[in-house]
């Protein structure tokens, strides 16, 4: 099985259908967002757009207009939302998702975890910490640094970094 990592979407709906896109030619079957996604007309594409389980953790701009009632699995199907960090187990693998570099560090530092991805400060960045793999896909969105996401394949046990303005 293949999962995307992406984050800090912040809006840029051209960039994210090059990513999902690349999602649907390739088979991948659950989109992991480590926040920032922002508005939920962005939510609405990813739903228009991907058919398999979409994982989202908050970020610092995912509260305008009170998200938190807006982003619920009522309105979104195949979704779920997380307030503060998600956890969830894939090929018996243990991942933590967050939006926030240093919680990400406590969440590896917990020894909890095979995976801690998380994103906010834009950088494309891996990091053993004991014995988990902590990675920050970088962002969707062409701020700072150029548009990028990972694709972690579940059978070859590899992470992949994807250049957004690669992919046609």
């Amino acid at each position: 099985m293949k999962l995307a990592i992406i984050s800090d979407t912040h809006d840029n709906i051209p960039n994210l259908k090059k990513v999902l896109d690349y999602c649907r030619k390739n088979k991948i079957e659950k989109i992991i967002h480590c926040g920032d996604l922002a508005e939920v007309e962005t939510l609405d594409f990813i739903q228009d757009n991907f058919s398999g389980d979409f994982f989202l953790s908050f970020g610092n701009m995912d509260y305008a207009r009170n998200a938190e009632q807006t982003f619920t699995t009522e309105n979104f199907k195949n979704f779920k939302f997380f307030r503060k960090h998600g956890e969830i187990e894939i090929a018996n693998k243990k991942i933590a998702f967050v939006h926030f570099p240093g919680y990400a560090r406590k969440l590896a530092e917990s020894e909890r975890f095979n995976f801690v991805f998380y994103g906010h400060n834009h950088k494309p960045w891996t990091e053993k910490i004991k014995n988990c793999e902590m990675l920050n896909p970088g962002n969707v969105a062409n701020q700072i640094y150029p548009p990028t996401f990972a694709v972690w394949d579940s059978l070859e046990d590899n992470f992949s970094l994807i250049r957004v303005n690669e992919l046609k």
